[in-house]
């Protein structure tokens, strides 16, 4: 569950990027700050199930890596085959984090891990 939270986040973090530049009203800017504080719920919350570091590279990884294909795809960012190569990477990065991570024990699991070992 903790990599759905990673995912959930970095959407909405895309949604509160792109409101920081766009909203020029009341309800938007409302929007936009409802959507800053739901994205960090879901980081928050992966948090508990996963190592921070992996859930902050990923998280941060992720949404650039989407901003950026959003920004080449519908706001007329120029597009470089340069930059689709970083791109790329960071995507590769952001797998193989997700594949090299393993869950956070609990605080039982860790005290049974510690019994076993004491007998």
């Amino acid at each position: 569950m903790g990599w759905m939270y990673v995912f959930l986040a970095a959407v909405i973090e895309v949604v509160w990027v792109l409101g920081l530049k766009y909203a020029d009203n009341f309800w938007m800017w409302a929007g936009t700050i409802i959507a800053i504080i739901f994205s960090f719920y879901f980081v928050i919350r992966a948090y508990e199930v996963l190592p921070s570091e992996s859930v902050y590279a990923t998280f941060t990884g992720s949404g650039a890596a989407a901003i950026a294909i959003i920004d080449f795809s519908f706001l007329g960012e120029p597009f470089t085959a340069a930059k689709g190569l970083f791109i790329l990477f960071i995507i590769i990065g952001v797998v193989g984090i997700q594949l090299t991570t393993a869950p956070k024990k609990t605080n039982k699991e860790e005290a049974a891990t510690i019994r076993e070992g004491e007998v």
